[in-house]
C-alpha cells in the first residue's frame, strides 16, 4: 500500500496550500496560496522541505490524521492548539506536543489536533511533501472554482492523502526559534487606488477607528464591523485588478480586506491596501479579532517589505534539534494526575 496520511476527522476547514497560484489572474485565476505563509515556510523548515511545497492549512479547528507509511516527519507551526499523538485509533492516552516543532511519527500513529488559540490558521508540514499533481503549477486549494489541492475542495473524513516518502529519515525533531507569528493589533496601509472616492475626513476617520473581525469572514476576504465609511462619488466603479490587502468599501460601508482567495477584478472603491510586508500577519487574524490601520508612504512600505523577506530567508538558520528537557512541564491537572485543588481558607470556614 501507498504512503498516505489518512484523514480521521477533517476539522473546521482543512486544505492544502502552497505559496499560490501565480500567473494567471488574467484568465480570472485567483492565486489562492496560504493565508500566513510566514508559518507556512516555517512548516516546511521543520522537516527539511523547500519554502513553497505544499502543506495542510487548517483554520480555527484542526483534523484528525493517522499516519499510513513506515513513519513519518510532521511539523506544526502557526497558531497555538492543544496537539495530542495517540499510538493508534484505539488508545485513550495521547502525548502532548507543541506548535513551532517536528516529531517523527510510527506505522499506525494518530495526530488530533483541538481548537486554534491566538491565531486563526495553523500549517502542518509533511517531510518530503504530498504526492499531489500542481495544477497550473501550484497544489493549492481554492474551493470555489474545485480547483487544486486534494480533489478542489477541503479534506473530509476518510481522504487519503498520498505522501511523496514512504518513510522519514533519520534526522532528529526540531523546533523553531525566534520567529514571530503572533497575531497583530494593528497593521499597515498605504493609500488605495479610489482614495479620491471618499473625503479626507473620511480617509483620517478610517484609520483613526478600529474594527473587528466579522463572522462573514473566510479566504477570499476580511469582512470587518466597526465604523462606516461614506463615499463621496458613489461605490460603483468601472472594475479593475485586485492586489491582496485591497480593502474595498462596498454599499454596506463597511471595509472588506482581500486576502488569498480573492477574486481577480472588483468594481467597488478601495479605500487602502494592506502593504505585502503585513498580510501574513493579517492572515493569522480570527473571527472577533479588533483591528486598526496605521498609513505609511510607499517607500516606508518597500522598505517593510525588504525587512521582512530577510527575516524570511533566515528561518532555516533558525531550526534547531529540539531539547525535550527544555520543554514546558507538563501542567499536571491535564495528566489527571490530581482531581483538583482546594482553597484551604474557605474549608475552614
Amino acid at each position: 500500500m501507498s504512503a498516505a496520511l489518512r484523514v480521521v476527522s477533517p476539522g473546521l476547514c482543512t486544505t492544502v496550500q502552497d505559496l499560490g497560484r501565480s500567473g494567471h489572474q488574467r484568465l480570472g485565476i485567483p492565486v489562492s496560496g496560504a493565508l500566513d505563509p510566514v508559518s507556512l515556510r516555517a512548516a516546511n523548515a521543520l522537516v527539511g522541505n523547500p519554502a513553497d511545497m505544499g502543506a495542510l492549512e487548517l483554520l480555527y479547528l484542526g483534523p484528525t490524521l493517522m499516519v499510513e507509511a513506515e513513519s513519518a516527519a510532521m511539523s506544526f507551526a502557526g497558531a497555538d492548539a492543544i496537539i495530542e499523538v495517540f499510538a493508534g485509533t484505539e488508545a485513550t492516552h495521547g502525548r502532548r506536543v507543541t506548535t513551532m516543532r517536528s516529531i517523527r511519527l510510527p506505522r499506525g500513529a494518530v495526530v488530533r489536533i483541538g481548537r486554534l488559540t491566538r491565531g486563526s490558521a495553523l500549517y502542518v508540514a509533511v517531510e518530503g511533501g504530498f504526492a499531489i499533481e500542481p495544477v497550473l503549477g501550484s497544489v493549492s486549494t481554492y474551493i470555489r472554482g474545485n480547483l487544486g489541492g486534494w480533489q478542489g475542495r477541503a479534506l473530509v473524513a476518510g481522504d487519503r492523502l498520498p505522501l511523496c516518502r514512504m518513510s522519514a529519515s533519520n534526522r532528529g525533531d526540531r523546533r523553531l526559534e525566534g520567529v514571530d507569528v503572533s497575531v497583530p493589533a494593528r497593521v499597515r496601509a498605504i493609500a488605495g487606488p479610489q482614495s479620491d472616492y471618499f473625503s479626507q475626513a473620511q480617509i483620517e476617520a478610517f484609520f483613526a477607528g478600529e474594527f473587528t473581525v466579522g463572522a462573514g469572514s473566510d479566504r477570499m476576504g476580511m469582512r470587518l464591523m466597526g465604523p462606516k465609511v461614506e463615499h463621496c462619488r458613489g461605490f460603483d466603479i468601472v472594475s479593475d485588478g485586485i492586489a491582496p490587502g485591497s480593502i474595498q468599501i462596498a454599499g454596506s460601508r463597511q471595509p472588506i480586506v482581500l486576502l488569498a482567495d480573492r477574486q481577480t477584478t472588483g468594481g467597488y472603491p478601495k479605500i487602502a491596501t494592506v502593504i505585502s510586508a503585513d498580510m501574513p500577519a493579517l492572515g493569522r487574524l480570527p473571527i472577533g479579532a479588533r483591528i486598526a490601520f496605521d498609513r505609511v508612504g510607499l517607500s516606508e512600505a518597500e522598505a517593510l517589505r525588504r525587512k521582512l523577506s530577510a527575516e524570511i530567508d533566515g528561518i532555516p538558520a533558525r531550526v534547531v534539534p529540539l531539547e525535550e528537557a527544555a520543554q514546558p512541564a507538563p501542567n499536571l491537572l491535564d495528566l489527571n494526575l490530581i482531581s483538583g485543588v482546594v482553597d484551604a481558607r474557605a474549608a475552614a470556614v
